[in-house]
């Protein structure tokens, strides 16, 4: 009977060791398994710190192609205001712009949608605009300046008909009769310095309306007319001259475009802000 027990005995001691065994790997994995859910863990944790950080790096790559085309925009919209003001190049100024509206339209940042707006009207105000009135001033003095008639009709007197009195021809040798009212006729020497002069204050006008200065201009062209009417007879070219004359000293030189700027100063701002 004791046999028996005793059998038993060792078949539940070995039962017990093999529970004991059991439950130390059971426990052993259950230890691995932290550790390996700690690993997955860390892996996640530096797997979103890595796709952070070349967000980041994308974003700063983005915002400066962004800030590029921001400068390039910049740049092309002041040499188009340049080239309209200083050299009166209307059509290097569109150029220009053009090129800033292609470059804009590239650009997504902030306030983009606002500037291609603003852009849009100061183009459409650059394309209504046929010439430059500085650059139509300066064609008109060429073209009156070119016009002027030759020095020796200055003080060329009418001759007396074929078939008049004999006493006619030979006082229109002697006299010349002219009305008291009219201005003095400049001869010799004096017409000669009178038509430097008269080039002189054509100079003055061209100056002035490089500057686009009107006060200048016109006080430059009205002092011309005053040798018009010196150097020259009374006759239908010199009206002409005259009244072409009058024509440019009425023209403003000044840009009438109100939009002109707006672009540039609105992106100006909005980059320093």
């Amino acid at each position: 009977g004791s046999h028996p027990r005793a059998r038993l005995a060792q078949c539940v001691d070995g039962l017990r060791r093999d529970v004991r065994g059991h439950s130390q790997r059971l426990q052993q994995a259950d230890a691995t398994n932290r550790v390996l859910r700690d690993e997955l863990l860390g892996m996640g944790q530096r797997a979103a710190l890595l796709e952070e950080q070349v967000a980041k790096l994308a974003d700063a790559n983005r915002r400066g192609a962004q800030a590029l085309r921001l400068d390039e925009v910049e740049l092309l919209l002041t040499l188009g205001q340049q080239r309209l003001q200083l050299a009166a190049d209307l059509d290097g100024a569109r150029r220009a712009y053009a090129l800033a509206a292609g470059v804009l339209d590239g650009v997504d940042s902030p306030g983009s949608l606002n500037l291609r707006q603003v852009l849009a009207q100061e183009r459409a105000a650059l394309d209504a605009l046929n010439i430059d009135p500085r650059r139509a001033a300066l064609q008109r003095l060429d073209a009156m300046t070119a016009a002027l008639p030759d020095t020796g009709t200055m003080t060329r007197t009418a001759s007396p008909a074929a078939d008049a009195p004999w006493w006619d021809r030979v006082l229109t040798r002697l006299v010349s009769v002219r009305r008291d009212d009219a201005p003095a006729a400049l001869a010799g020497g004096d017409r000669d310095a009178g038509l430097i002069a008269l080039q002189l204050e054509f100079a003055l006008a061209r100056t002035a309306i490089e500057r686009r200065d009107d006060a200048a201009m016109h006080a430059a062209l009205q002092r011309a007319d005053a040798w018009l009417l010196r150097l020259w007879p009374a006759s239908p070219q010199r009206a002409a001259m005259r009244t072409e004359l009058e024509a440019l000293r009425k023209t403003s030189l000044i840009l009438d475009i109100p939009t002109l700027g707006s672009t540039l100063a609105q992106l100006r701002a909005q980059r320093g802000s």
